[in-house]
């Protein structure tokens, strides 16, 4: 409903204001019109078999909608009655909301025709929305990208992918289509709707201004890459919050690609991946600030907290608070080390520059992990003012997959061997502070475990421990 919309986007707003210490970016005041018109696909002649492809009838229904926005600035509702419509590639315009209500769903094309002709394969998607204004995707139902049949090889290590690049789109081996974007858009609401089996990334959000992110599910195939969950770029004024995230990589992404990216917010969620749960870059050609994570639960992850800072692009005013990790190790193919906290900053190539990251505050949290905690800079991009406040950190053994490697990939140095495992290693860090941190660890990890603190001092300075306790963890059998 357009007063459901409005409320939301103005409640984002409020949200933002309370929840950030400084503004990076100046708001208008937003307010949305109301619904005025709905629209029913099959109307216009979609006939929901899952077989036919309805796309013709979908976008005639989308394109009627836009035509009574644009002549009477209230909000039309594209509405799929219960059934499954197959289709190509849509647009979604200015002043449209597709209600996808239960027990319906959009099933995307797994034909390269469905996408293709295109500039680029980054204009691959199910559904996209190009320079629009008050749009949105509700209804209770799902859309779905068909993932599986973009698989070459199963495997329960990692998939094997098709990919497109014989369209000359292209290059590489992820060249296969997203399932939601928004691209160069304001006013954008995504809510109580379940986006599943994506081919590629998920849900795309690209240059936009206020958007909000609630009450949806994202299901990903846990062994195929690249199905990343969120991927927020060159964005501003996000809200998340809601969230059910279970894929095979990056759950929530922030990426800076053309412009940096302030004042994105997530919280009350629950992620599972076998990447990083929450992660920064590894795009980053420029600036993140203003970013705060809330009340998320992170389950049996191949990382937690990550940023993975490459381009060049400063990192400053991060929280996080209230979180409860669970990392653990996968194979080793998928980037990461089961690390709960990863802060690196490090140059892709011999020709990127470094980033600094600075202002970095981790205040409640709660982790049960495989390994511990890596931060490490570089020598012209350090880590600075990074500070963990009541944390409770218990490393200890579940899984069957070695140990004893250091990942800084991409780029950098790779797989590093490490013969033990470190409750926190630093490297390049000009002031980290520790206030009642409790850290414990396992008897079965004696053999490995030597070294609470790892970090040579000529390469990190400022450093305070307060209230650090670090023993042996007395399991209740």
């Amino acid at each position: 409903m357009g007063t459901s919309l409005t409320g939301s986007i103005l409640l984002l707003l409020l949200f933002l204001s309370l929840v950030q210490s400084h503004s990076y970016t100046s708001f208008s005041k937003i307010q949305l019109p109301g619904d005025s018109l709905t629209l029913s696909v099959t109307d216009f002649g979609a006939t929901g078999d899952g077989i036919s492809y309805d796309s013709s009838a979908i976008q005639s229904t989308i394109d009627a909608c836009n035509r009574h926005y644009a002549s009477s600035s209230s909000i039309c509702r594209v509405v799929f009655p219960s059934g499954t419509y197959l289709t190509a590639k849509l647009h979604l315009r200015s002043g449209v909301v597709l209600d996808v209500t239960e027990n319906a769903v959009i099933l995307g094309g797994p034909r390269i025709e469905d996408y293709y002709p295109a500039d680029t394969s980054s204009d691959w998607y199910v559904v996209v929305a190009n320079n629009a204004t008050d749009v949105g995707i509700t209804g209770g139902g799902a859309i779905d990208g068909q993932g599986s049949k973009f698989v070459v090889r199963f495997d329960e290590k990692k998939n094997i992918m098709v990919s497109w690049n014989q369209t000359g789109a292209c290059l590489g081996d992820e060249c296969r289509p997203r399932l939601v974007g928004f691209v160069d858009s304001t006013n954008v609401e995504i809510w109580n709707i379940t986006l599943r089996e994506p081919p590629y990334w998920c849900l795309h959000i690209v240059r936009c201004e206020n958007t909000s992110v609630h009450d949806v599910s994202i299901l990903g195939d846990f062994n195929t890459p690249n199905n990343d969950g969120i991927d927020i770029e060159d964005s501003n004024n996000t809200v998340i919050t809601r969230c059910h995230i279970d894929t095979g990589d990056d759950a929530i992404c922030p990426k800076t690609y053309t412009g940096p990216l302030y004042n994105l917010t997530a919280t009350d969620c629950w992620i599972r991946t076998k990447s990083s749960a929450i992660k920064l870059g590894s795009a980053s050609w420029f600036d993140f600030k203003g970013l705060f994570f809330d009340n998320i639960t992170i389950f049996e992850s191949h990382r937690g907290l990550g940023m993975q800072i490459r381009d060049g692009g400063n990192v400053s005013d991060i929280t996080f608070s209230n979180i409860n990790i669970s990392t653990r190790y996968y194979d080793p193919s998928w980037w990461g080390r089961a690390e709960p906290i990863y802060i690196t900053s490090c140059p892709r190539s011999p020709s990127a520059k470094e980033g600094a990251i600075s202002n970095l505050l981790f205040v409640n949290i709660t982790i049960n992990s495989e390994n511990g905690v890596f931060l490490s800079g570089s020598p012209n991009g350090l880590l600075s003012d990074i500070k963990f406040k009541n944390m409770n950190l218990t490393v200890r053994r579940w899984s069957n997959y070695s140990a004893g490697l250091v990942d800084y990939r991409p780029g950098c140095q790779g797989l590093v061997n490490h013969s033990t495992t470190a409750g926190i290693i630093m490297e390049h860090v000009n002031g980290f502070s520790v206030e009642n941190v409790d850290l414990k660890w396992s008897d079965d990890l004696n053999s490995a475990w030597n070294v609470p603190l790892e970090f040579r001092p000529s390469t990190v300075n400022n450093i305070s421990f307060v209230g650090f306790n670090s023993g042996l963890l007395h399991e209740i059998v």
